[in-house]
């Protein structure tokens, strides 16, 4: 597997875990609640240690995201860019030589032998 699939995979995983972490943390808002004694029944992690450690983790996620991001961009810029069927082939023929094409020998007609009922063979007998 090329090293580029590797670092998008690892790119989009840690995307969606950004945004599980935003969802999961509280807003500001929610802050007002919890002078009343509703707010820190509601939280795994107790009434400050969630908002700490969702922070890092976001932050540590960010850091890695943008660390991707990056190194993606380095990644496709390695890469050559491919060309249209148009670029190609104005490539191969400024490499090879173009065929040259010789016109068979035509019969030449006499005018005896043109068809009588043509209309120039009827000027000529009169």
């Amino acid at each position: 597997m090329p090293l580029q699939s590797m670092v998008l995979m690892f790119h989009v995983a840690v995307a969606l875990l950004i945004v599980a972490l935003v969802l999961l943390q509280r807003g500001k808002g929610a802050s007002a609640g919890s002078g009343f004694g509703a707010g820190a029944s509601g939280t795994v992690f107790g009434s400050r240690g969630a908002a700490s450690f969702l922070s890092r983790a976001t932050a540590v996620l960010a850091t890695l995201f943008f660390a991707t991001s990056l190194s993606l961009a380095y990644l496709a810029r390695q890469q050559t860019a491919p060309t249209s069927l148009l670029e190609r082939a104005a490539e191969e023929q400024t490499t090879t030589t173009p065929p040259r094409f010789e016109l068979p020998d035509l019969p030449v007609l006499s005018p005896e032998a043109e068809d009588p009922g043509s209309p120039a063979a009827s000027d000529t007998a009169e």
